[in-house]
């Protein structure tokens, strides 16, 4: 199974003039697939630093959503950054370049609007169906404007494109979860129980959500999540050890 991972650029979203869009939503494409992101970086409007970035994900051999930092204005550097990381020059992208013809049919096609499609060498386009201004992706790393209307159509073309085969069915997948409360109901206490369920059941995700009160605990959330018949399975043996550690609990609703 592939990794997926998302890189999401601009120092207006690290300042806070502009909230995050990408995050929810790239997480939410892949649920639907089946799939599930792992991990999510933040990162600012320097060249050098996107560039590092790039070079280590690239190597790292995951699947990457990378979001903003594609224009032709001089705080982009999506662009540069990439050509950076692969050792290549920037040139204008013949496909994109007619598209981009399309897009501004009737009007001049200024050395400026080129830049929108001078991409790293040798790399492919991604259709941009909101206005036809191309992204680009090389090293199952796929860039896209930072505008939410045009990014996530983009990516979910490459999704149903480039992942079909590793969508996961989701139906019949279901999420059950224990509230545990006293004081032995916190994760420390818990790990090896955690730890024998992971190993007794891979094919189920487990997780633990603690939830607090100020600086007290109110309960700690303790669920499993997958085909049901295992599901209920796990959840059978973990029921089974935490009341026999005298530990008070109820079903999450």
């Amino acid at each position: 199974m592939k990794t997926f991972g998302t890189i999401i650029i601009g120092d207006e979203i690290l300042s806070g003039k502009r909230q995050d869009k990408h995050f929810a939503k790239i997480a939410e494409m892949l649920a639907q697939r089946g799939l599930r992101l792992s991990w999510v970086e933040y990162l600012g409007d320097d060249r050098e630093r996107l560039a590092a970035t790039f070079r280590r994900t690239m190597a790292a051999g995951d699947v990457v959503f990378s979001c903003g930092g594609i224009g032709n204005t001089p705080d982009d550097h999506t662009r540069q950054a990439v050509a950076q990381a692969l050792g290549v020059g920037l040139e204008l992208h013949a496909a994109a370049f007619e598209e981009l013809k399309i897009r501004f049919a009737g009007e001049e096609i200024t050395e400026q609007r080129k830049l929108l499609v001078t991409f790293p060498q040798g790399v492919q386009m991604i259709p941009n169906p909101f206005n036809r201004i191309a992204g680009f992706m090389t090293h199952e790393h796929y860039f896209v404007p930072g505008f939410p209307q045009m990014a996530h159509p983009m990516l979910e073309w490459a999704l149903d494109t480039f992942y079909r085969e590793q969508f996961q069915p989701v139906a019949g997948r279901i999420e059950k979860a224990m509230l545990l409360t006293g004081p032995n109901a916190y994760e420390s206490a818990l790990l090896d129980l955690m730890e024998r369920t992971v190993a007794a059941y891979p094919d189920l995700r487990l997780f633990s959500l603690p939830s607090l009160i100020g600086k007290e605990r109110k309960h700690l959330e303790l669920g499993v999540e997958g085909e049901p018949q295992r599901v209920e399975q796990a959840l059978a043996e973990i029921r089974s050890e935490i009341e026999r550690r005298g530990i008070t609990w109820v079903w999450r609703n």
